[in-house]
């Protein structure tokens, strides 16, 4: 597999630090809200990776974090009078629920800033000591320009840079450049304490702590979206390697922009739209689609025919399985020539997604093997319909889309087993077994019929 590196510009076969392991982490939300289409592109393109990367072999440790304790959350807490743990558990509950609904395989750790506070200290104190960081009155600072190569990842000229996000211009710093490790506690904010006083960690301090904490110190794949290239991942970049003098992570990726009439979606230009509102209208399958149908690091533009598209798009893949999974039954064991072909659609497959995780072009395999099976709609065999539903499943669970709530996860040989078990039940005379077969048929959303040929079954629409 090759992938794009955003440090190197280059696209390099994958090669993780320890073989048959892949460590990947991605930046997670800021929980003060409901999450919006925006915040789940890169989720939902690099649970494909995560996907993917565990089919070709992988161990994979995919780790993402929380964060629970920012300006955002606790503005809303104070505006509700609870705490801040309260809206950030309220919004981490949202999230998993919305990550349920697009179908996203959980991370193995999903590590929370308030949980990690002694490990964020350790750092902090860590960089002081080794010259990198200094505290004035209780905040303490990085210095940018004593770190290796500032600015590498975004290509950015140290005398050239403003203060980034989240980080107050002031004459307190040494550099403007220079960005904030730990906040000294203002009133009425939450705090812990430290060596320079009672306070709270930094933007960008938590993600060094966590990714070298549940993965080590040379990670392989650092995930997000473009926008966090600066200030966010490059000053993970000079705390993580100020701390160990080893590279902080070997792969960079990130996905491109939202967009809404090719304008950058934003909450503060008003044009962002919540995940919760979209699925009203366009389900989590279609949104899911809809983001995997454009390559990760295109801009993805964001509209209602767009989405009406990709809804029509998942629906011929959908309507060319409910076809073959209906004509199953009662197909005859025929060899048809055309099975040999199949093959070449996974390849195809495989390949796109083994280059730089082409969903787009994995997408496009999904429909040429549509196109080709729907051609044999009328002579396909047994063996020929088996292998296309079997190839269709297997693309489809790699992209994580859902094809048929009730049907996608129905194996037919299973069925046909069921079956051979209730007649076998029923000829040893044990009804109660045969019926209790039959119910489970029934819940499977399967109906039967016994004929003088045998037994005939058929999915219900």
């Amino acid at each position: 597999m090759k992938l794009y590196c955003t440090l190197t510009r280059t696209k390099r076969p994958f090669v993780p630090v320890n073989p048959g392991k892949a460590g990947i982490y991605v930046c997670g939300p800021t929980v003060h809200n409901f999450a919006h289409i925006g915040n789940f592109r890169p989720h939902v393109v690099f649970d494909v990776l995560h996907r993917f990367l565990e089919y070709t072999g992988y161990d994979v440790n995919l780790v993402q974090n929380f964060t629970d304790i920012d300006d955002k959350i606790i503005k809303r807490a104070n505006e509700q009078s609870v705490s801040f743990l309260d809206i950030a558990n309220t919004y981490i509950h949202e999230f998993f629920t919305d990550m349920e609904g697009f179908n996203i395989r959980p991370a193995a750790h999903f590590p929370r800033v308030s949980q990690e506070i002694p490990d964020i200290i350790a750092l902090v104190q860590h960089l002081i000591d080794k010259g990198f960081a200094y505290d004035v009155d209780g905040t303490v600072y990085f210095r940018a320009p004593k770190a290796d190569n500032y600015g590498k990842l975004s290509k950015k000229n140290i005398d050239d840079l403003e203060a980034g996000a989240r980080v107050e211009i002031n004459s307190d710093k040494s550099h403007p450049s220079d960005f904030v490790l730990w906040k000294a506690a203002k009133p009425g904010e939450p705090n812990w304490d430290s060596p320079w006083g009672p306070g709270r960690p930094g933007w960008h301090i938590e993600c060094s702590v966590m990714a070298r904490k549940y993965i080590g110190q040379t990670i392989d794949i650092h995930c997000g979206g473009e926008d966090l290239i600066f200030p966010h991942h490059e000053n993970e970049i000079a705390q993580s390697e100020a701390q160990s003098d080893t590279p902080f992570v070997n792969y960079w990726l990130h996905n491109g922009m939202l967009l809404f009439d090719n304008q950058k979606m934003s909450k503060s230009a008003g044009n962002s739209f919540l995940v919760r509102d979209i699925v009203q209208k366009f389900p989590y399958p279609v949104l899911r689609f809809f983001i995997l149908s454009v390559h990760y690091r295109s801009p993805l533009n964001f509209s209602e025919e767009l989405l009406a598209a990709a809804q029509s798009g998942l629906e011929r893949i959908k309507n060319c399985k409910r076809t073959f999974l209906e004509k199953f039954p009662s197909a005859q064991p025929v060899n048809n020539p055309e099975i040999t072909e199949i093959p070449r659609f996974r390849q195809d497959f495989e390949a796109a997604l083994s280059d730089d995780l082409n969903t787009a072009n994995a997408i496009t395999a999904i429909f040429e093997l549509v196109k080709f099976a729907n051609k044999t709609t009328n002579t396909a065999g047994r063996n020929f319909i088996q292998l296309v539903l079997d190839e269709i499943n297997f693309m489809c669970d790699i992209l994580g889309i859902l094809l048929d709530a009730d049907n996608t996860n129905t194996d037919t040989a299973e069925i046909e087993n069921l079956i051979a078990q209730r007649n076998a039940a029923k000829a040893a005379k044990n009804f109660a077994l045969a019926d209790e077969i039959r119910n489970t048929l029934t819940a499977r959303n399967v109906t039967i019929k016994d004929t003088r040929e045998g037994t005939t079954w058929h999915f219900n629409n």
